[in-house]
C-alpha cells in the first residue's frame, strides 16, 4: 500500500509535507461527519506551492492520506506537544473548529489507533528517516524542512490572526544558530509578509524528533497562514499570491542550504 510519495533530489534538503494528504479510507469515511469528509484541516495545496523546490534539488515527501486518518506530525504515544493549549491528537477526534470528526460512537479505539500507526504513520517516518540518512551520507549534512499551513484565524487553536510566516526551531534546539540567523535575515529583508520565530508554532513532532544539529541534521518548521497563497473564503489557490510567496520561500530554502 502506497501511503506516501518520495521524490529523491540531489541537494541536502528534504521537504516534508505531512498534512498535504486528503484521502480517507472507505471504512473511516463512513464513520466521520459530513463536514469532516471534506477534510477541512488539510494543509491545502502545499505540494503545488513547493513544487518549485525540485528544481533546487530538494527531495520532497508527500503523504496520501488525511491527518484525520493519523497525524504524521504527532508522536506515536500521542503526548501533547503544547501542554495546556487546545490541540488535536494522533487520530484527531476534534476538528480545528472544535466540531467532532466522528459520528457519535464512531471514534477509533486504542487498538485501532495502534493499527493506524503501523499502517500509515510508520511507513511515512521510515521513508523520512531513510531519506535523511541517504542525504547525510552523501553530503555530510541534511536540512529537513517541515512545510505546513493553516487558516489565518482559528480561535480554537490561537487568539487573533496568525502571522503570515511562523518559523519554528523548537526555541533554537532543532537547528544551528547560524542557520536560524540566516533564515531570520531573509524574513527581515522583506516587508510584504508578517513573521515570527518560535511563536505559537515552535515545531511539531517531526521537527523535534529529527532535528539533531550536532549530528548534521537541521530541522525547521514553517507554518504558513493560508491567506498568503489561498483565497481562504473560497478555498481556492491564488496564483498571484502564491507566485509572490514562492519567491520568499525560495530565498528561505537557499539560505537554509547556505
Amino acid at each position: 500500500m502506497d501511503v506516501c510519495t518520495l521524490h529523491r533530489g540531489a541537494a541536502p534538503l528534504l521537504i516534508s509535507l505531512p498534512h498535504d494528504g486528503i484521502a480517507l479510507p472507505e471504512d473511516i469515511a463512513a464513520r466521520v461527519t459530513p463536514e469532516a469528509r471534506g477534510v477541512p484541516d488539510t494543509d491545502w495545496f502545499l505540494s503545488r506551492l513547493y513544487a518549485f523546490a525540485k528544481a533546487l534539488g530538494a527531495s520532497v515527501l508527500v503523504p496520501e492520506y488525511s491527518r484525520y486518518v493519523v497525524d504524521l506530525n504527532r508522536p506515536p504515544d500521542d503526548v501533547s506537544l503544547y501542554p495546556g493549549q487546545n490541540t488535536t491528537g494522533l487520530c484527531p477526534a476534534v476538528q480545528f473548529s472544535g466540531a467532532p470528526v466522528y459520528l457519535p460512537g464512531q471514534a477509533p479505539s486504542s487498538d485501532e489507533v495502534a493499527a493506524r500507526v503501523q499502517r500509515y504513520w510508520r511507513p511515512y517516518h521510515d521513508a523520512l528517516s531513510e531519506e535523511l540518512a541517504r542525504l547525510r551520507a552523501a553530503h555530510g549534512r541534511a536540512l529537513l524542512w517541515e512545510g505546513h499551513s493553516i487558516r489565518s484565524v482559528v480561535p480554537f487553536l490561537f487568539e487573533g490572526r496568525l502571522c503570515d510566516l511562523n518559523l519554528g526551531t523548537v526555541a533554537g534546539a532543532s537547528c544551528t544558530p547560524a542557520l536560524q540567523a540566516r533564515l531570520e535575515a531573509v524574513l527581515a529583508a522583506q516587508s510584504e509578509h508578517t513573521w515570527v520565530v518560535n511563536g505559537r508554532f515552535k515545531g511539531g513532532y517531526i521537527t523535534r524528533h529529527y532535528g539533531r544539529p550536532d549530528e548534521g541534521v537541521d530541522a525547521v518548521q514553517l507554518e504558513l497562514a493560508q491567506c498568503t497563497y489561498l483565497d481562504e473564503t473560497a478555498g481556492r489557490y491564488d496564483r498571484e499570491r502564491a507566485a509572490r510567496l514562492r519567491g520568499l520561500l525560495e530565498n528561505l530554502l537557499r539560505a537554509g542550504l547556505g
